[in-house]
């Protein structure tokens, strides 16, 4: 939480209340990820899929509040227009409130709710792609922090559409106050 990209959410306006930054990159740039933010390391060794190569990495803050309302992951669609949902989610509970009410993660498949998962610290969930979800709104006082990451199985067509490493944040620059994006490209 003390990263200086940690603002209001670059996400889209499903994301009520929250704060956070993302990071999309390709498997080939795995090491840039963990050279800028070491402290995903232990993460994204444990969560990545190998069959996955294009990824979407936001740390993501709740509090007393803040909600996300339903929707399906895709975020690497502003790269890729034609992208499918990811293969798979990955959610780490990074810091969970002892008495969090609210906060609980809502998974659908159509109209039908196959799963509500309440945080539980140091817990890794991992869940299909294409299913909707949400998180409804935390009623408590604290935060709810958790590492989500959307991880895409992309043929090569859909690859090259893919920035290597691209950060997006809402961290203002102080000379020309406009979104953020950093490209690193080798």
């Amino acid at each position: 939480m003390a990263c200086p990209y940690f603002e209001v959410n670059n996400l889209n306006r499903d994301f009520v209340g929250t704060k956070g930054f993302s990071i999309a990159f390709r498997r080939s740039h795995l090491d840039t990820v963990v050279e800028q933010f070491p402290y995903f390391q232990s993460y994204l060794n444990l969560a990545l899929v190998p069959d996955c190569n294009a990824f979407y990495l936001n740390p993501l803050l709740l509090k007393t509040g803040s909600r996300v309302d339903p929707h399906i992951d895709r975020s690497l669609r502003s790269y890729c227009k034609t992208i499918e949902p990811p293969a798979i989610v990955s959610v780490l509970y990074v810091q969970v409130p002892l008495d969090l009410q609210g906060g609980e993660l809502v998974l659908r498949c159509g109209k039908r709710q196959v799963g509500k998962i309440q945080p539980r610290m140091n817990s890794l969930l991992h869940f299909q792609g294409d299913l909707t979800h949400s998180v409804n709104a935390v009623t408590s006082a604290g935060t709810r922090l958790s590492l989500v990451c959307e991880q895409y199985e992309l043929n090569e067509a859909e690859l090259e559409d893919i920035p290597e490493f691209i950060l997006e944040t809402r961290v203002k620059k102080s000379e020309d106050k406009a979104k953020r994006k950093e490209r690193v490209k080798s």
